[in-house]
């Protein structure tokens, strides 16, 4: 039984789901939208929320504790000039999961997790 065992493994050990999370939650906030299976965006969601709570915070020890996760300065730069503002009168629920369907390769299930506020460039 699997009692308070809460996440999923994905196929990988702690540190690289560490670094997967990471780079994801990375992704997300520097482009705004990005193309992941349905488990890793569920797995990553609540991580990159809570860096734009982080930003959105904005003193010295949000922005040390995002740059701890998230390990670029640029991105970090980004999420706390960008990204955080856009968001300041929103309680939570920055970002949204939309289905595309299953992969060619090996059918898993393909999703967009994006910014609430993404618009596609034209």
């Amino acid at each position: 039984m699997r009692h308070q065992r809460a996440g999923k493994k994905l196929g990988r050990d702690s540190a690289h789901r560490k670094a997967l999370y990471s780079n994801l939650a990375g992704a997300l906030i520097e482009h705004g939208r990005i193309r992941t299976t349905e488990a890793k965006a569920k797995a990553v969601r609540p991580i990159a929320e809570q860096m734009i709570t982080l930003g959105r915070r904005g003193d010295l020890a949000a922005r040390r504790r995002a740059l701890g996760y998230l390990r670029s300065q640029e991105v970090v730069h980004k999420l706390f000039a960008e990204v955080a503002p856009r968001f300041a009168d929103r309680p939570g629920g920055y970002s949204r999961i939309v289905k595309l369907g299953p992969r060619q390769g090996d059918a898993a299930e393909m999703v967009y997790l994006e910014l609430v506020d993404y618009t596609p460039a034209a």
